[in-house]
């Protein structure tokens, strides 16, 4: 289930009733302290980061034996949360003992993020994270190139971490041989959170803003433009 990019305001009434209805809440643990004031009295299982796998495992375990489990992940579940692991590993398990799993969507970071901005998003767009602990670097690089060639909004995740420092800057280079160094681009850091931020740029300047895993990023296309500090990418509407 998703809880929204963090504060408690942006989370669902149906993800809020569903950790009330839990017997057991299954996360990340900077996750869970998102949500503690809502899981005082639960019983809790956190791992750290990199231990998704074993951390699915037993929330399905704990499932078998008919619990009610909420596996938590910020934003929404289905964009680079635990939805996908979670089935994954249902589906190895006898049909016949198979634990029902109701996916609960969130509000993602990639909509906060968008929102703070103004309304980049409104027409197509691409989200990609430059993470490649999952996903080889040069696959990574190959789809942020289609998304330029294409004049998609780019939205990017994981943008910069404390070893992985010089992959925005070839992102930066790859966009802009597709379109202006004037192209606006918004960075939001901690979306919906404590120290919440958002800093308009350009192409051509915003890798030398400060960028951490705890922003997104999200470069316009070749329509969009900022207008009252809110950056706004056109539909097609005539007005």
């Amino acid at each position: 289930m998703g809880i929204g990019p963090g504060s408690l305001d942006d989370m669902t009434p149906r993800a809020r009733q569903a950790i009330v209805n839990a017997d057991i809440v299954v996360g990340y643990n900077t996750y869970i302290a998102l949500i503690r004031a809502l899981v005082e009295n639960k019983q809790l299982i956190g791992t750290a980061m990199m231990q998704e796998i074993e951390r699915c495992q037993m929330a399905v375990d704990e499932a078998l034996t008919g619990k009610k489990i909420a596996v938590v992940s910020s934003g929404d579940p289905g964009i680079y949360g635990m939805a996908g692991l979670i089935l994954e590993l249902v589906m190895k398990q006898p049909e016949a003992v198979r634990p029902k799993v109701t996916v609960i969507p969130g509000i993602s970071a990639v909509g906060a993020a968008a929102a703070i901005l103004g309304a980049p998003l409104m027409h197509d767009f691409a989200v990609i994270s430059l993470s490649d602990l999952l996903t080889p670097w040069e696959l990574i690089k190959k789809r942020a190139e289609m998304a330029a060639a294409g004049d998609f909004v780019i939205a990017i995740y994981n943008p910069k971490s404390k070893k992985r420092v010089t992959q925005i800057e070839e992102i930066r280079q790859i966009v802009l041989a597709h379109r202006p160094s004037s192209t606006p681009v918004g960075i939001v850091h901690q979306a919906s959170r404590t120290g919440e931020e958002m800093e308009l740029s350009s192409l051509a300047e915003f890798t030398a803003l400060p960028i951490d895993m705890f922003s997104l990023v999200i470069i316009g296309n070749s329509q969009t433009y900022v207008a009252g500090g809110r950056m706004i990418t056109p539909r097609g509407y005539r007005v």
